[in-house]
């Protein structure tokens, strides 16, 4: 796989959150990390980002072993995170917000931004416009292009949906989609479990801040005791 965490233990206070849990995702993938709440779910996205130390596991990316380095040497090496919140700069446009984006790739900076102005048609409308004054879905859009403007490998979204619509939800979902055809690894913690399995590849579920299942998104769809369990029946 292109990306994978194994056995990753750790937490906050002497105190351990996650306990061995594994996670892998490919290019152009989608994988979902699902899971009640307090189940560890961004403890362990932080712990892949290295901003949680770890008292055991390894994290891989490309065949490199990632474990030791830091936040800023995995960005560079690839990754990219969109946090839940304060994941743009509500005093700047959005185009700034994107140029914000480009800090470690400023190369090609203008074909960038095309790219992302056609990926995400509405912040193309909203450019010279604060990003304050957006919408929720309108920020998570600019969120989701700010972060992209690195050309990461690998995309980690940290409940992207939170607090949007139905509508916006599905209208978010439908972007990530198109993301991966990017062939961009895509990682998400996410609480509305049913939709983010509808577009994901595979999905992990944690308990208590282990694996309890794992599988396709349709197979963990389809299992009964998993919906009961997590989906609402």
């Amino acid at each position: 796989m292109f990306f994978s965490a194994k056995n990753l233990t750790g937490g906050y206070g002497g105190v351990n959150i996650i306990e061995e849990c594994s996670f892998n995702v490919d290019r152009g993938e989608i994988v979902s990390i699902l899971g009640p709440n307090g189940a560890g779910k961004s403890t362990a996205m932080r712990a892949m980002l290295g901003i949680l130390d770890l008292k055991d596991g390894n994290v891989m990316l490309d065949g490199k072993d990632i474990t030791n380095l830091k936040t800023q040497d995995r960005i560079k090496l690839g990754l990219s995170f969109v946090p839940q919140i304060k994941n743009i700069f509500t005093e700047l446009t959005v185009k700034e917000n994107l140029e914000m984006g480009a800090f470690i790739n400023d190369d090609n900076l203008s074909s960038k931004m095309d790219e992302m102005y056609d990926l995400f048609p509405i912040i193309k409308e909203k450019k010279d416009q604060f990003a304050g004054e957006l919408s929720g879905g309108q920020r998570q859009q600019v969120a989701i292009a700010r972060a992209l403007m690195t050309n990461p490998d690998v995309l980690m979204l940290d409940e992207p949906t939170a607090g949007v619509s139905p509508v916006i939800m599905t209208e978010l979902f439908q972007h990530i989609l198109n993301v991966k055809k990017q062939n961009i690894a895509i990682l998400m913690v996410e609480q509305n479990a049913r939709q983010a399995l509808e577009v994901s590849d595979r999905g992990y579920i944690l308990v208590t801040g282990k694996n309890a299942y794992e599988g396709k998104g349709d197979y963990l769809l389809k299992d009964k005791e998993i919906r009961k369990a997590f989906l609402g029946g």
